[in-house]
């Protein structure tokens, strides 16, 4: 192991979901001075916690967490949105003494913050109307199909049912004349303030101890009340199923099902959400790894391997030196501290 040659900014630890992520970040901030920066689309909405996997209260008192609750599920969060808060939340946890440890599995804010973000055409309402009548006539595959002609790197990493991804790709070329890849990737306007190298990546060797782990989790969820948070989404009255929010993995399997067969869900009907949701989860897991590959510079660590803590906390010393915490976990936030 290598001494740091000078203290990393800021570290982040990605990988897909259910890989293990938000317990590693735990054990950071048992040794190391840290604050945590949430790099998760679905974290950010208010009223989201048991299909988001939210961090608990409990731990959340253990060591700040920001970008969590921070806004309505009716509202939009883009990744400029993302980029700006974050860059503001390293500049003022590293004021603090500390070190921001950015954790999640967005792994286009990753991109973002590593190589920048251009200013990308805002939501256009009248172009996503059209678009979303285009695949009612003729089904998402068939717009998918489209979206190959003009940016096939997009529809490369996207399956062909990806309604939400799809459209966004679709309306940004229509809008811009530009492919969303060119917006993506070179020619950044927002510097990012984290290094490739600096990025810990936590993937698994053999993909099916992953899925065990997301079939696992996905079950929680349903036992845990995933069902009744969804019915209590849906009893607000102004929230629909193609908003961002309810677009997450999970949510949307279960609005849908309730919509398709009534309320309550028979034993059959929970069956077959929890097939549906453990099926989309898996999906989003391979689009993130897919990301993640697309990261060179990133460190792996086998996330399914016995000593896969040990490997995580050997690479943050590599980058922060020697551990300053040794004495369990940060008690309560620094001074002038308030999690965002």
């Amino acid at each position: 192991m290598s001494a740091p040659t000078s203290r990393a900014r800021c570290i982040a630890l990605a990988g897909p979901t259910a890989s293990g992520k938000s317990a590693a970040s735990l054990a950071i901030a048992q040794r190391w001075p840290v604050e945590i920066i949430s790099v998760d689309s679905a974290l950010v909405f208010r009223g989201m916690d048991i299909g988001t996997a939210k961090p608990t209260l409990q731990e959340r008192a253990l060591v700040p967490h920001h970008l969590i609750d921070i806004i309505d599920p009716l509202q939009a969060y883009s990744a400029a949105d993302f980029v700006r808060d974050a860059t503001r939340l390293v500049d003022d946890i590293q004021a603090r003494g500390r070190t921001p440890l950015l954790v999640g599995g967005t792994m286009l804010y990753f991109k973002a913050l590593m190589h920048g973000l251009d200013d990308m055409p805002r939501a256009n309402p009248a172009v996503r109307a059209r678009l979303e009548a285009r695949a009612q006539a003729l089904g998402w595959p068939a717009l998918h199909a489209e979206l190959a002609k003009i940016d096939p790197a997009t529809a490369a990493r996207l399956f062909p049912n990806d309604s939400q991804r799809i459209q966004r790709a679709l309306e940004v070329f229509e809008v811009s004349g530009r492919p969303i890849s060119s917006f993506q990737t070179g020619g950044a306007v927002h510097a990012g303030p984290l290094a490739p190298e600096h990025l810990l990546s936590l993937e698994p060797d053999d993909r099916a101890w992953l899925h065990a782990r997301i079939a696992q989790r996905f079950e929680s969820m349903l036992a845990g009340g995933l069902i009744d948070e969804v019915r209590r989404l849906r009893a607000r009255g102004d929230l629909h199923p193609d908003l961002p929010s309810m677009r997450c993995v999970g949510y949307r399997q279960a609005w849908e099902a309730l919509d398709a067969a009534g309320d309550p869900l028979t034993d059959a009907q929970r069956t077959e959400l929890r097939d549906r949701g453990i099926f989309a989860t898996r999906q989003l897991a391979k689009r993130q790894i897919t990301w993640l590959r697309s990261m060179p510079e990133r460190q792996t660590i086998a996330c399914d391997a016995p000593d896969a803590l040990a490997r995580v906390l050997d690479s943050v010393q590599d980058l922060l030196g020697p551990p300053m915490l040794a004495q369990g976990l940060v008690a309560s936030h620094p001074t002038g501290s308030k999690p965002c």
